[in-house]
């Protein structure tokens, strides 16, 4: 008999790697058939998602031991061989990308995965190497899943083709090579040094290190903090993402949504290892907090500089980093969960954004955004201008036209953070435990944290508020859409899962604290990995 409980944790990446190669192998004429496959797949995900994260927060019974599960794959021990690590953590990031991911997938389904060649398989295989760096437990194969993902995306950006997809994708593939680069020789450093690539067993050997060899480490984390930072889209390396997300179709633009959190990912799930033992600075606030405050001034001027919504969008990805960078810089682990809070709503709300605002450029008409920024430009839009017409009054809103204006709204709350949705919970509890961290008061960098979220969440506010004017005031220059159910549903669906969000967010915040406080005490995840017995020994008869 199998014990499929036990095998849960590789079934992330074993689902959509197989159903990616069955994918290959139907033809286009089987579109049906595809669509099936695929779905069943991504809903699968999901399901093992939500299986692991009952059971890694203990409301599922299990064996597990902390409530987290080490998957020896190979059967050999750590730090010798392959292992996949399942926590509240990596948990937590499962179901946010099946979530997502199953949104994304029913958009694409209307039009855009008949835009191209093999869109089904490359999603398949973006899902497996998200999910594989989530639930990887040592550093060569965090870069082997990075690299499954990226190339998977690489095919997904080109989707449609047009020469600004190609353009934006040559800068995204460059960055995205030159951070992989960095990740290479770090790990070249750190295994030359240590003897060891697996995370838990590298917490160990890290804290043995002494003189040159300290010194050694401590370069080669800065280097693997850089090229996390990168790929987080941390301020300057991060031109490439407004121009990249913008010109990407949008279920995939959606998707990308979470990309930039993979890197959020990997420097606070190996802060969390390494911290303790004091040797690396790459990983604190020394490096995040500072270039947190930048990100997110830069994501903000970009913001009120676009006047495309799609590049505004983008910096509103910058904009969630930079707070994320911020938030984790602060010392302690007051902020961690608060901040994991508002990591899920930006997801949410940015894959949801992305997916909108496809739709709602169907009602511009050719020209209309030069137009609008024409007639700003020349005071045109004054109501006392005489140039100005007001003779369309009293319109009746079809029904499409009345869903774009809620969903728009809905999303500007959400990433403004205005109540009283999700995004308002997010990053009222961010400032409030940012002011509370300190028992001898709020310190200045928790007033720095302050002043810029909250001239973040004003400038978002005024740009997001420009486009909705532009975009919904313009009755001369819209043109009522036909929206497909397909279409509309994953946009619903996912700002109901915000609104979910903001209804128990006690709830949820109390099971993100749990995961903070977990995190701040790797021992467990250390103890987990380093002891896991092989299914030989445990199995009746086993070897000795």
């Amino acid at each position: 008999m199998i014990d499929w409980p036990a095998h849960l944790p590789v079934l992330p990446i074993a689902v959509p790697l197989l159903t990616g190669a069955c994918l290959l192998l139907l033809k286009d004429s089987y579109r049906y058939t595809r669509l099936a496959v695929s779905f069943v797949s991504v809903l699968a995900q999901l399901a093992i998602a939500i299986e692991l994260l009952l059971m890694a927060s203990g409301f599922q019974p299990s064996s597990w031991i902390n409530h987290i599960a080490v998957y020896l794959l190979g059967d050999w021990p750590a730090p010798f061989g392959i292992v996949l690590v399942v926590d509240r953590l990596s948990a937590i990031m499962l179901t946010l990308n099946a979530i997502l991911g199953l949104a994304t997938l029913t958009y694409a389904t209307a039009r855009w995965d008949r835009a191209g060649v093999h869109f089904h398989p490359l999603f398949q295989f973006l899902l497996m190497g998200l999910n594989g760096a989530f639930l990887t437990g040592d550093l060569f194969n965090l870069f082997v899943f990075f690299e499954v993902l990226l190339a998977a995306s690489y095919g997904l950006m080109l989707h449609g083709s047009g020469e600004s997809r190609v353009t934006a994708g040559l800068h995204y593939i460059a960055t995205n090579l030159f951070a992989s680069f960095l990740l290479l020789i770090a790990m070249a450093l750190i295994y030359g040094v240590t003897g060891t690539l697996n995370m838990a067993d590298l917490a160990v050997q890290a804290g043995k290190l002494a003189g040159p060899d300290r010194l050694l480490f401590e370069t080669a984390a800065a280097i693997l903090g850089i090229a996390f930072l990168i790929k987080a889209a941390a301020w300057p390396l991060n031109f490439w993402l407004p121009n990249a997300y913008g010109s990407a179709c949008a279920p995939v633009a959606a998707i990308f949504a979470i990309m930039t959190k993979v890197g959020i990912y990997a420097l606070l799930r190996l802060g969390s290892l390494l911290l303790p033992t004091g040797a690396p600075a790459a990983f604190g606030g020394e490096w995040m907090f500072p270039v947190g405050l930048a990100t997110l001034a830069f994501g903000t001027i970009g913001m009120l500089a676009s006047q495309q919504t799609e590049r505004m969008i983008g910096y509103c990805v910058i904009s969630s980093s930079g707070t994320l960078l911020t938030a984790l810089g602060m010392p302690g682990v007051t902020l961690t969960g608060p901040a994991l809070f508002y990591l899920i709503n930006s997801v949410l709300a940015l894959g949801a954004f992305y997916l909108l605002v496809e739709m709602v450029e169907r009602t511009r008409s050719f020209g209309a955004d030069v137009l609008a920024v024409s007639l700003e430009a020349f005071d045109l839009d004054d109501p006392e201008s005489p140039d100005r017409s007001d003779d369309v009054v009293g319109v009746a809103l079809p029904a499409a036209m009345v869903f774009l204006g809620m969903a728009f709204i809905a999303c500007a709350l959400l990433v403004s953070g205005l109540p009283p949705l999700s995004g308002f919970v997010a990053k009222f509890s961010l400032l409030s435990a940012s002011l509370q961290a300190s028992t001898d008061g709020p310190t200045v960098g928790a007033w720095l944290l302050v002043a810029a979220v909250l001239i973040s969440s004003l400038g978002s506010l005024i740009a997001l508020s420009r486009a909705g004017i532009r975009l919904f005031w313009s009755a001369e220059d819209s043109i009522t859409p036909r929206l497909r159910v397909v279409e509309a549903a994953p946009v619903a669906f996912l700002v109901l899962c915000c609104v979910g969000l903001a209804i128990w967010a006690g709830p949820v915040l109390a099971y993100l604290n749990d995961t903070a406080l977990a995190l701040d005490n790797p021992r467990s995840y250390i103890d987990a990995v380093l002891h896991a017995q092989p299914a030989r020994l445990l199995a009746p008869g086993g070897a000795p």
